[in-house]
């Protein structure tokens, strides 16, 4: 069964077509979809009852149900939320100086493999729909709205899974999220993070979306990247800079460079120094980020004042490079962990 907000727009006009009504009502859905937010086809009241009736029969409305939810001192919320099939997933609300965003998940688990990620402990089990990914979107909105606070004014696609490995539901993702008759989120407030699937890359460029693009890239050379990201076995470092070149020639967009620092793994003086060799002629900036402890991983942060000089150097080459505001700190931040004791949890219970 499909997701109610699997649908663009137009999809719903195609639908109302095919049912003999009038094309007016596609805009009373996304009306009740994205504007008044209920939860049921039968609160919309102004829908037909046998077309009320029919939506609930082809159609699902509430794909997530809220498992946990924790909140930060620092306002940040993190979901746990249960899929119709059982599968867990995690989004985030964050609060900035500029408003409210939402990290959403692609997949449910990763297959990519980074050595330093929770999110990818037991797998990929299957992509998430486009509809999917709208609803944690909905869901946090929801819950703002529960306490009375303003909408969701930005979304980051960096939780769970590789987006461009889930390529046509991302896109369909970023498209009805930037419906005029849904949330109206502008492409220049969402960004997209990929772990540097090259074919993506060159495709998402031909798109030419002003959607962001980030690159997690978190090691400066080949060596490296392949012991902490077995994904540059299949696309080298060298075919992944060659992407990010033909992205901001094509595009003319800035690219973000995403980079976690590691105790002693890739926070060395010699290791800021290759990274800004490597990226001094791009239009890009870095975004330095201290690794959440994961204890899967048994790695740990990068000392305060080691940050700092790593920004120094990096920025010595002319490249704007910023340390990453931590959220969350005081509950499971690190993408992926608070699925990862859910998982946990269930295996340990009887059968």
């Amino acid at each position: 069964m499909r997701m109610a907000y699997d649908l663009r727009h137009k999809d719903w006009y195609a639908w109302m077509k095919e049912n003999n009504q009038p094309a007016f009502r596609a805009d009373q859905m996304m009306d009740w979809l994205y504007q008044k937010r209920v939860s049921s086809f039968a609160d919309m009241s102004n829908l037909p009852k046998k077309m009320r009736e029919t939506l609930s029969e082809q159609f699902r409305l509430e794909p997530l149900k809220t498992l946990t939810q924790q909140t930060s001192s620092d306002g940040t919320i993190k979901f746990l939320f249960a899929l119709h099939d059982g599968h867990a997933i995690e989004t985030v609300l964050m609060r900035h100086n500029y408003g409210i965003s939402v990290c959403v998940t692609t997949q449910v688990g990763c297959r990519v493999g980074c050595t330093f990620c929770a999110s990818t402990l037991g797998g990929l089990k299957r992509n998430l729909t486009a509809g999917e990914i709208v609803a944690q979107v909905m869901k946090a909105q929801i819950a703002l709205d529960e306490i009375g606070e303003e909408r969701v004014k930005s979304i980051v696609i960096m939780g769970i899974g590789e987006p461009f490995e889930n390529y046509e539901a991302t896109l369909q993702f970023l498209r009805i999220m930037n419906e005029e008759h849904g949330l109206h989120i502008g492409q220049r407030h969402i960004t997209v993070s990929t772990s540097g699937i090259v074919p993506a890359i060159y495709r998402f460029a031909d798109e030419k979306l002003q959607v962001g693009l980030a690159i997690s890239l978190h090691a400066p050379n080949q060596e490296l990247r392949k012991s902490l990201m077995p994904v540059s076995y299949r696309h080298p470092l060298s075919e992944l800079m060659e992407a990010c070149h033909y992205y901001i020639e094509t595009t003319g967009r800035r690219l973000t460079f995403e980079y976690l620092l590691i105790k002693d793994r890739n926070d060395q003086d010699q290791h800021a120094h290759q990274l800004g060799q490597l990226l001094s002629n791009l239009n890009c900036y870095v975004n330095l980020i201290p690794i959440n402890t994961v204890v899967e991983r048994d790695m740990e942060r990068t000392p305060r004042n080691q940050i700092f000089q790593f920004q120094r150097i990096v920025e010595s080459y002319g490249i704007k490079a910023t340390i990453r505001r931590e959220h969350g700190t005081d509950i499971d931040a690190a993408c992926g962990q608070l699925r990862a004791k859910h998982l946990d949890k269930k295996s340990e219970q009887p059968s």
